[in-house]
């Protein structure tokens, strides 16, 4: 763990994801867990410390928007506009994974994470929240349960965070149809990804209006 009242620097951070380390860090929601996803030691450890069933997915977090699309180069322009108009943003957003890319986060669909803020993270991580499986959200680290906290590498303190869960957004059939449709509903309401995805056209000025 971190020093009391230092905070990581993120060669420390990618030097624990790295060496498999599993690390308990702030998102724009909640505290998460976070590690390698290419990891299986890991992962395991990330899902033993959670006491989550080895057959729930899990999401998968970059530090940027652009790192994300320009690794899921398959997403296609529909899909693509739309997860750019969600992230960055207290949103999960599932995608269809035709590559199976990161099959230790789960099978079938693929879950996407940029926080607003946050870590300046330099690779992937899969993600889940900092709690014992069917448990409460922590929104501060003293709410994270101590099990958790002693069992990970690497402890990130940013103080107390909103503390409600990332919206959940299925636009796994968004490319052919424009479809989608909130799975979870948390931090954004289903109005507010509305207006993010279906953003109404600018009013029409009458003849002569300057």
């Amino acid at each position: 763990m971190t020093e009391p009242g230092r905070g990581p620097t993120v060669d420390e951070l990618a030097r624990c994801v790295a060496a498999g380390g599993v690390i308990v860090f702030p998102a724009d929601t909640v505290y998460g867990l976070g590690c390698d996803p290419g990891n299986p030691d890991a992962v395991r450890r990330l899902y033993e410390l959670k006491g989550r069933p080895a057959d729930k997915p899990a999401a998968v977090m970059w530090g940027t928007l652009d790192a994300l699309l320009a690794e899921l180069d398959e997403l296609g322009p529909r899909t693509r506009q739309a997860v750019g108009r969600l992230l960055p943003g207290p949103v999960t957003v599932l995608v269809a994974n035709p590559r199976r890319r990161y099959p230790l986060a789960g099978a079938g669909l693929l879950g996407l994470r940029v926080p607003l803020g946050g870590l300046d993270l330099d690779r992937p991580l899969l993600q889940s929240s900092a709690n014992l499986a069917g448990g409460r959200d922590a929104r501060r680290l003293v709410d994270v349960p101590r099990s958790i906290r002693e069992g990970a590498d690497l402890v990130l303190d940013r103080g107390e965070l909103p503390g409600v869960p990332s919206t959940v957004v299925d636009l796994s059939g968004h490319e052919p149809s424009g479809a989608w449709r909130v799975v979870r509903v948390g931090a954004l309401t289903v109005d507010e990804v509305r207006a993010l995805l279906e953003p109404s056209p600018p009013p029409v000025g009458r003849l002569g209006d300057g």
